[in-house]
Order: structure tokens, then sequence, then C-alpha cells
């Protein structure tokens, strides 16, 4: 098994930068875990539909065929930690990958929607693209701690 995390851009402010990057350290302890940050496009002269399928295509060519693609979408799926960390587990046992893709300042394309097999709600409110990358690489984090039995969760 191996854990894809797709997102749009870098994060923009040190701070948000240093938790993400410590959490996705922490996570890469229990599950092989890649990022690829892709482009953000500027959205000057565009819609903001043309924005989020632009980057849906970028974020797309970034995920493998053979892989489980999961939408951080807030109309998704909510789930408590318990119980994501015990689907991956399941993902783990199955030998299955899975791609994580968090869109941009405009969301998720319809062709992101269309082709993901789950849809995740990080949260019920909106967040901003980096945020929602910090929590989930958090919950990747707990996920593993969960599956060992380690005292994080509480």
């Amino acid at each position: 098994m191996k854990i894809t995390v797709c997102v749009i851009g870098r994060p923009r402010h040190a701070g948000l930068a240093d938790a993400i990057q410590d959490y996705e350290s922490r996570a890469q302890r229990y599950w092989p875990l890649e990022i690829h940050e892709v482009k953000e496009e500027s959205g000057r002269a565009l819609s903001a539909d043309q924005v989020r399928d632009r980057e849906g295509v970028r974020l797309l060519e970034r995920v493998a065929g053979d892989t489980l693609l999961v939408a951080c979408d807030p109309g998704g799926q909510n789930t408590d930690s318990a119980a994501f960390a015990e689907w991956l587990q399941q993902q783990r046992e199955a030998a299955r990958n899975v791609s994580f893709i968090i869109g941009g300042a405009h969301g998720i394309s319809p062709a992101i929607r269309s082709r993901a097999q789950r849809r995740l709600s990080l949260a019920p409110w909106t967040l901003p693209h980096e945020l929602a990358r910090l929590v989930l690489a958090e919950q990747l984090y707990r996920a593993g701690t969960i599956v060992r039995g380690e005292p994080y969760h509480k």
C-alpha cells in the first residue's frame, strides 16, 4: 500500500508549512506516503470553473490508475478518527494504493468528483486548502497511532 496526497501549491505561511511538514513526517512512520504539489492556476483572467478544471487536470495527472481515489470535499462523507483508521487499515490489508486529492482555492473539479471512489469531508466547514492539508496529515498520523494502539489518540 502507498498513500499519495496530491495538493495544489505549496503552503505560503512558514508556520503552517512547518506544521504540515511535521505531521507528514510523523505520518510517514506509519504509512508509505508521497506528496505531490502541483502548480496553482492563476485566476486573474479565468473563471473559477476554468481554474478548477485546469487544476483538476494537473491533479489527476499525478494519480496512478490503480489507486483508490479519495476527493477531500466539504460535501463528502463525515467520519471519525477511529473509523478513518480502520478504513485505512482495510486498504493496507487489501494492498490498495490510496490517493487523496485536495483542491485549490476554488475547490475540486467535476472530473475529480466523478473519478473519485470516495469523497471525504475533513471538516463541516470549508477550509483553505493549506489548512485542509494539515488536517489530513494530522489524521493520517493519528490513524497510524490508532492502528498500532499507541496513546496519541485519546
